[in-house]
């Protein structure tokens, strides 16, 4: 599992325009799972376009600290990996 920003943004990059499920921590105990693909990432953040039949926005975007420390979790569909910090 990556280790550091830079291992994450490489990991995020080979996966561009393929499938994810993203578990997002939502606050108090909530967790936000949502459907989509990985569009673009840039030097701080990563964008996902959503769903539409099961999100009321087109987009979301995360940064790469969200990946480390846990409170995001992504799983690609074509594949078993796991892009997240070691637990």
């Amino acid at each position: 599992m990556p280790k550091t920003l830079a291992d994450i943004k490489k990991s995020l990059d080979c996966h561009l325009g393929k499938r994810l499920q993203l578990k997002a921590n939502g606050g108090r105990k909530k967790t936000i799972e949502r459907a989509g693909i990985l569009r673009e990432t840039y030097r701080a953040v990563f964008v996902v376009d959503l769903d539409q039949d099961e999100n009321a926005f087109e987009r979301v975007s995360y940064s790469y600290t969200d990946i480390l420390t846990e409170a995001v979790e992504i799983t690609f569909d074509d594949e078993a990996t796991q892009i997240a910090a070691a637990k």
